[in-house]
C-alpha cells in the first residue's frame, strides 16, 4: 500500500520526459504527494486516440468512496489510492483498466515501517531514474473531477522486507503498452519490479495528511 510518494522534478521536466504537453496542472507538481491532494498525471489527450499524444495534467490522488453516516446521509468521500492488480476486474476498477490508463510519474514512494506510534518512513527509489513511471487509472468524478489511483502488486525482494505491495513500477519500453495495449496484455505488465531498487530508512516521522485512505 503507498500513501505517500514524491516528485523532484518540474511540470516542464516531466512533460519533456514523457514527450507529452502540459495541460491543466493548477497548483500541482513537485515535492511530496498525499492521498485526496492534487497529483501529475501523463494520460492520453482527450480524443487523441494515441499513446503518442499525451498530456501532463493535475488530477486527485484516489478514486473517491462516499460512505454513509448513521442517519443516511453521505459523509465525506474517502480516497482510495490504491488499486490491486489482482482486482482489477472489479466493478470499481474495470472500466478504467478498460479504458483510461495513466502513467504517474514519481522520484521515490514511501512505506511506514516501526511499532505503530513510532512508525518513520521508509523510501523506495531506482539506482539510475531521478523520475520512473507506474502504473495508474483514472477517471471523472463528480466529486472532485478527474481522479487517479496507483496500481499495486506483490513486492518485490527489495520491499517485501518492508510492506507485501508495491507499485507497478513501468519500464520506458512498456509505457505504450500499458497506455494503449489491450486489457489483458496490459495486466502482464502488473508484476513485481525485477531489477535493483534502492531502500532509504530515515528516523522522520511518518505523519498522514489524511486518515482517510484505504486498498480495495
Amino acid at each position: 500500500m503507498c500513501n505517500l510518494y514524491r516528485l523532484k522534478k518540474s511540470n516542464a521536466e516531466i512533460a519533456q520526459l514523457f514527450d507529452a504537453t502540459l495541460g491543466d496542472v493548477g497548483n500541482a507538481g513537485g515535492g511530496e504527494v498525499y492521498p485526496g491532494y492534487p497529483g501529475i498525471v501523463v494520460a492520453p489527450q482527450a480524443g487523441g486516440g494515441s499513446a503518442k499524444a499525451l498530456q501532463v495534467r493535475s488530477m486527485i490522488w484516489g478514486f473517491p468512496l462516499v460512505l454513509k453516516g448513521k442517519n443516511g446521509q453521505p459523509l465525506k468521500p474517502k480516497p482510495v489510492n490504491n488499486a490491486r492488480a489482482d482486482k482489477l476486474d472489479t466493478f470499481m476498477w474495470r472500466f478504467s483498466f478498460q479504458e483510461r490508463r495513466c502513467l504517474i510519474p514519481i522520484s521515490s514512494f514511501a512505506e511506514a515501517e516501526g511499532e505503530k506510534g513510532a512508525k518513520t518512513r521508509t523510501w523506495f527509489t531506482l539506482p539510475d531514474q531521478e523520475v520512473f513511471a507506474v502504473a495508474g487509472l483514472w477517471r471523472d468524478t463528480p466529486e472532485w473531477g478527474a481522479a487517479y489511483s496507483m496500481v499495486m502488486t506483490e513486492a518485490c525482494i527489495h520491499v517485501a522486507h518492508v510492506h507485501d505491495r508495491m507499485p507497478v513500477i513501468l519500464k520506458r519500453e512498456h509505457w505504450g503498452d500499458w497506455l494503449d495495449g489491450p486489457p489483458d496484455a496490459a495486466g502482464l505488465l502488473c508484476r513485481p519490479y525485477p531489477d535493483l531498487m534502492v531502500c532509504d530508512r530515515t528516523t522522520d516521522s511518518w505523519i498522514r495528511r489524511s486518515s482517510a485512505t484505504r486498498s480495495d
